[in-house]
């Protein structure tokens, strides 16, 4: 087992979060601090930290406040304000804190804090369970009344809320003192990441005086760093009052007053010696741990005086070769990469090398033992209506995720449980639950339902219509209830059919009118002729007229897209518009107020482009679609809106097809189809809820479908188009992970056929995407698409944006380039990639596509149909590589070609 020495490249990762402001206090920005228990509405400023503290009431519906017993209060067994009182959970297996606003897929520091303190009078210290949101955290074992415990987890937020839960394990009423949430850089412990989280052992800041704690401000996060309390006799304390430099920030951020203390021996004959134990549970027997440990060298070396040192583990060494701390410059050496299991003590002892005069150093340390966060929430629709039907009638006992984990379903649910996909509702039980108030037109969201027993309530109102278009609902019952009018028709022609069974008895107002439950009945042979006859008349005439109407009008017509017979017998109509007006639209139209209906007012944000914001919605049919209101602000406005327009009869079944639009005064949106699973940009970051990273062989068929898709725009429409904004972010996936592209605002159409590019007055587009004929010429050809769909390529490959920033930003296409001069695959290769079977000459052979699409010469470049050919030729070899092959992996360096071509991209670039 090795250590991991960060070098300096690692400066290139992304630092995004909390800095420090120039001239004043570290921004706090994100920063949430509860104290459980506070009384409603009350808060106040710990007088250490200088932080605000708020009262739980809004966090949590559930559960009772207390005050620790009086001889726990006190300064001297804590000056920390939130430990002074708790709130308790005696009933329900689970409760939970719901923590709103955070940014999705971002990293945070999540932090619960414990002092029982007798508030209950009965001096039995609990034991009970964590959960971070539908992921074990860890189970909190109370072993006194002045125990001060926390519990700390570094993880990935997939969603805009963050939930903190309490289960009751048998073992006690679980309670809790304090919730602290904490934003942190993406880069920061790159181990936790969208399926793992990092729960903390032990933070320490060695050589620290007393019992100083270092936290914030000095610590821009707020992390806590613990001095280590009775150090063995052999241990001597050094410092320096000179600002130690930290290199290594963008991975491992350590405040500088930490690294200026640290421990040594008395001479270099003795070792540095410490141990940490693992603590396992019942759901991680096992659990896998990761150190860092911290150095930096606090004194200037004279003559000949060297430091030098090994680490070992267990015995077993831990360093490839002897470490020589820097002066002043923070380095950090970890196993974050592997966790080590098997092992419930690991003793480690740092040995001063052979040449070495010096004794060992040690600043601080960090341990930590690995979660998995990989379990999946109840999907996202289903969550948002089931909430909405608890606000609705109260309902107390639902707390946390509705179906996950499967043991804490909400009492009432049954769900379904796939292994790759969320869970879904598919039965609620409210019978008997003294609801009142009419029947929730939200149980029409719970579209995977097939049993809806709301019998023997005080429902009052009629039945929604909505709920006929529940396709798999089976059984609903509605009995003994209050409820009035008549049976909506499609409830009951699917009752009479045997495909529902309806329940509606002891409703004495339900069907009062005998004919109001009956389906109308069959008009007689004789009149049934006559309701035949007359349409087929005029459905005749209507045809004799249009056939007319279109031989007359035919030769007038010009300007419009060509038809197009696909490849797989698809028609594609698409139309340009002329002198500015709005363009005739076969789609459907909508007012602002549809718009509003269709949102819950807007409530959704799916997300934001240079058009506007992106709402989430749903027809009256129950489509879910995704509406693009133009922003005001926005630089984007009629003009982009028209060329929308342009192609709302352009069909493809790699382009996101647009259902309709509202022109309504001020008023500009779009209604496209909704795509369930987002953007590939997310996908690739880590920014989707799912938080499961594409495997290789799903990324080919994405870029293989999406390449299709601008092939149709290139070859198949007449006049062809440029799409001129292609990227990641506008590569969308459906529930199947089929890939469409979107986002058509900048489209542009060739006036002829025989063009070769089209001039423009502006560039447009995004930055990294920019082929460089575009952004310095402004001519726009197809092959400013194939330029950005090679940027494209090479995300897919890395995982990288079009823009990495190092010490100095630099393109993704020059970081690949010089990586692969130097037959560096997996240097490249995204290491978020799961561990799944690939082709290492798959992986070659499309980032060969890639780079020669982003070649500098446009005539340099393939078309879009040789790109879709060569990713056709990638996924072929990728599933003949492993047809019938169960082995988990295929990567060899035998398999780099030490021939290849790819020295001839790195002199390219200019």
């Amino acid at each position: 087992m090795a250590a991991r020495w960060l070098l300096l490249l690692l400066l290139g990762l992304a630092v995004a979060g909390v800095v420090r402001g120039q001239g004043g206090a570290p921004d706090t920005s994100g920063f949430i601090s509860i104290d459980c228990g506070l009384p409603e509405k009350t808060s106040y400023v710990d007088d250490a930290t200088k932080l605000k503290f708020t009262s739980d009431d809004a966090f949590t519906d559930a559960g009772t406040i207390h005050n620790v017993s009086s001889a726990f209060a006190t300064p001297t067994t804590t000056t920390d304000r939130s430990l002074y009182n708790v709130r308790s959970f005696p009933a329900g297996a689970r409760n939970c804190y719901t923590v709103p606003s955070v940014v999705p897929g971002s990293k945070y520091l999540v932090r619960a804090k414990f002092m029982y303190g007798n508030y209950d009078g009965l001096n039995k210290p609990p034991v009970f369970d964590l959960h971070l949101g539908v992921n074990f955290w860890q189970t909190v074992t109370v072993p006194s009344a002045d125990w001060l415990g926390n519990a700390e987890v570094i993880a990935v937020v997939p969603d805009d809320f963050l939930q903190v839960c309490l289960v009751n394990t048998g073992a006690g009423t679980p309670f809790i003192s304090g919730l602290d949430l904490r934003p942190l850089p993406s880069s920061l412990y790159a181990p936790a990441n969208a399926t793992q989280g990092l729960v903390l052992l032990d933070r320490r800041n060695f050589g620290a005086s007393g019992s100083t704690v270092i936290r914030y401000p000095d610590d821009t996060y707020d992390r806590v760093w613990w001095p280590w309390s009775n150090p063995p006799a052999e241990w001597s304390d050094i410092s320096t009052a000179d600002k130690v430099q930290n290199t290594i920030a963008p991975v491992f951020d350590v405040p500088s007053v930490v690294m200026q203390t640290a421990i040594t021996t008395r001479n270099s004959s003795i070792p540095i010696q410490f141990s940490w134990d693992t603590k396992p549970n019942h759901v991680y027997p096992d659990p896998g741990s990761i150190f860092t440990l911290y150095v930096t060298e606090l004194e200037l070396l004279a003559g000949n005086a060297v430091r030098q040192f090994n680490v070992t583990i267990n015995g077993v060494i831990w360093t490839k070769a002897p470490y020589k701390p820097v002066y002043l410059s923070t380095d950090a050496m970890y196993n974050g990469d592997r966790p080590y299991r098997g092992i419930t003590r690991y003793n480690f002892s740092l040995n001063a090398a052979g040449s070495s005069t010096l004794p060992p150093i040690l600043n601080a340390a960090e341990a930590f033992s690995v979660i998995s966060t990989a379990d999946l929430a109840t999907d996202a629709q289903d969550v948002s209506a089931i909430t909405a039907i608890k606000a609705k009638y109260q309902v107390k006992n639902w707390t946390g995720d509705p179906c996950a984990p499967k043991t804490l379903a909400w009492d009432g649910l049954t769900c379904s449980y796939a292994i790759s996909t969320p869970p879904r509702i598919t039965g609620v039980n409210m019978s008997y639950a003294g609801l009142s108030g009419d029947i929730s037109s939200y149980f029409a969201n719970l579209k995977e339902i097939k049993n809806l027993d709301l019998s023997h309530n005080n429902l009052t109102g009629s039945i929604p219509n909505v709920i006929s278009q529940l396709q798999f609902l089976a059984v609903l019952d509605l009995t003994g209830n209050q409820l009035n009018g008549s049976i909506p028709s499609g409830l009951l022609k699917r009752s009479q059919d045997g495909s529902l069974t309806l329940r509606y008895g002891n409703n004495p107002n339900l069907c009062s009118n005998s004919s109001s439950c009956q389906l109308p009945q069959k008009k007689s042979n004789s009149m049934l002729a006559v309701y035949v006859a007359v349409p087929v008349v005029v459905i005749g005439a209507v045809a004799v007229f249009l056939i007319f109407f279109i031989r007359k009008k035919k030769n007038k017509s010009k300007g419009t897209v060509k038809p197009q017979i696909l490849g797989n017998g698809v028609q594609s109509h698409g139309q340009n518009g002329t002198g500015g007006s709005l363009l005739e639209l076969h789609n459907r139209q909508f007012t602002y107020k549809d718009l509003a209906v269709i949102t819950n007012n807007f409530q959704r944000v799916l997300g934001k482009g240079g058009f506007g914001p992106v709402y989430d919605g749903f027809l009256k049919d129950g489509t879910h679609v995704a509406v693009k209101l133009r922003d005001e602000s926005s630089s984007q406005g009629y003009s982009e809106f028209l060329t929308e327009k342009t192609l709302t009869k352009i069909h493809h079944k790699n382009l996101v097809a647009l259902i309709g639009y509202c022109k309504d005064e001020k008023h500009l949106a779009l209604v496209y189809e909704h795509m369930s699973e987002g953007t590939l940009e997310d996908k690739l970051r880590g920014k989707d809820r799912k938080g499961r990273s594409l495997t290789w062989r799903q990324r080919l068929r994405i870029v293989l479908e999406s390449a299709q898709g601008l092939e149709y725009l290139h070859k198949a429409c007449s006049p062809r188009f440029v799409h001129r904004d292609v990227k990641s972010s506008n590569i969308l996936l459906n529930a199947n992970l089929e890939a469409k592209v979107a986002d058509f605002g900048l489209t542009t159409a060739f006036k002829c056929d025989g063009d070769t590019h089209v001039s423009t007055v502006r560039v447009v587009g995004t930055y990294g995407y920019l082929a460089p004929e575009y952004a310095t010429a402004l001519q726009v050809s197809e092959k400013i698409d194939i330029y950005s769909f090679g940027v494209v390529l090479l995300e897919v490959i890395t995982g990288q944006p079009s823009i990495i920033k190092l010490p100095e930003p630099t393109t993704i296409i020059q970081w690949t380039r010089q990586r692969l001069a130097r037959g560096n695959i997996e240097g490249v290769v995204d290491v978020n990639m799961p561990n799944d079977r690939y082709d290492i000459n798959c992986i070659w052979k499309v980032a060969d596509v890639a780079l020669k699409c982003t070649a500098q010469a446009p005539g340099q470049r393939p078309t879009m149909t040789d790109v879709v050919t060569q990713l056709k030729e990638c996924l072929e070899l990728e599933e003949t590589s492993f047809k019938g092959d169960t082995s988990s992996s295929y990567m060899t360096e035998s398999s780099i070609d030490p021939n290849s071509s790819y020295n001839t991209y790195t002199t390219e670039m200019s």
